[in-house]
């Protein structure tokens, strides 16, 4: 299942390009660019942090979203090195010979290949890939099926695709009209990001590139969550609902959400409630006993049952802790769970909004 937030939704207003910059200037300067000293900072979590520390963070991670694009690599676009052979982790080796017409059929992986410096050369997209370089872009998915037509009337020469992508038969027609498909294992934790990111670029030929920008975010993350409060470790339960079509799950061990609650400072209910699986049917016996203090959505799911109001009237939310006392944390769907570049951006948010009173 494929699912792309703050508490009770803080309206931000689009500005001019200056402040987005001046923002993230200010970003860069507190994930401590390049200095020795800001690898050192993010391995003490909560070393020298403070509320209004992860206050600042979070109000420049929402200028940044608020625009809803991405900052590629500093300099020239990188110029891919090929032909490459890499493993695909549907277990085949494939050779990748021109990277002119890219197509990644996840919005993770768009968004790697983009902040690489290779979105000149992207020619489709998937449902999932919502930032705002590829809104322009032909869309391939209906709903979240790959249709083997519109991939193929793009004339990609490298699909990139994901273990979660289907239907089978559509990546079949793909690869039987001779154009080569990698697949990439899901990712659903921040550690994943940097291992997608290295095979992307080595399968696009630009390995140095790769290197490059997960030094950028491993930096963006320890920084991240250095600005976790000490002493502070609330219960965070992430509902997935779609209420129109009476969908209500409760997230647990594997659904992503779970690793972003981890690195923000949080334990996740579901977890610790006991929930193996990443999705179970939302029971109000099972939130009640979870007792989350925080609720954390995607902006969508909330909408869908009628905002804040409507979702304490759902059965079980109003004894939670968290629905007592509105605690609803959102973020954009194509965002939340997209494991990619702007991934540390999500968890600079979710320190500040989970942990403030």
């Amino acid at each position: 299942m494929r699912m792309s937030g703050r508490c009770q939704k803080l309206p931000v207003r689009r500005r001019g390009l200056a402040p987005v910059m001046l923002a993230l200037a200010l970003l860069t300067a507190a994930c401590g660019g390049n200095s020795p000293s800001s690898s050192s900072s993010g391995s003490e979590s909560g070393a020298g942090a403070s509320a209004a520390s992860a206050g600042e963070r979070a109000a420049v991670a929402e200028e940044r979203l608020a625009t809803n694009t991405l900052v590629p690599l500093e300099g020239e676009a990188p110029a891919p090195r090929l032909p490459v052979t890499v493993d695909s982790s549907d277990g085949r080796r494939v050779t990748v010979k021109d990277t002119s017409r890219i197509l990644p059929l996840n919005g993770g992986v768009a968004e790697i290949v983009f902040t690489l410096g290779l979105g000149n050369r992207v020619v489709g997209r998937d449902i999932t890939a919502t930032f705002e370089e590829a809104k322009k872009l032909p869309q391939v998915t209906r709903a979240h099926d790959v249709s083997a037509e519109s991939v193929l009337s793009l004339k990609p020469t490298v699909v990139l695709a994901d273990t979660d992508t289907g239907p089978k038969e559509a990546i079949d027609q793909i690869r039987e009209a001779g154009v080569p498909v990698v697949v990439l294992d899901p990712a659903t934790e921040p550690a994943d990001v940097s291992t997608r990111t290295t095979r992307i670029a080595e399968a696009l030929g630009v390995p140095s590139a790769g290197k490059a920008l997960n030094a950028r975010i491993d930096r963006e993350l320890a920084a991240a969550r250095a600005a976790v409060p000490r002493g502070s470790e609330p219960k965070v339960a992430f509902l997935y609902m779609r209420g129109s079509a009476a969908v209500y799950l409760m997230g647990g061990r594997g659904s992503g959400a779970d690793s972003l609650i981890a690195a923000a400072g949080a334990v996740d209910a579901g977890v610790e409630a006991g929930l193996d699986k990443p999705f179970t049917p939302l029971t109000s016996e099972a939130l009640v006993s979870a007792r989350p203090d925080v609720i954390l959505m995607m902006d969508k799911g909330l909408e869908s049952v009628g905002g804040v109001d409507g979702l304490v009237g759902i059965p079980g939310i109003r004894e939670t802790p968290a629905g007592m006392n509105r605690r609803v944390v959102t973020l954009e769907d194509g965002v939340l769970l997209s494991f990619g570049p702007r991934t540390p951006l999500v968890i600079d948010i979710l320190v500040d909004r989970i942990h403030r009173g």
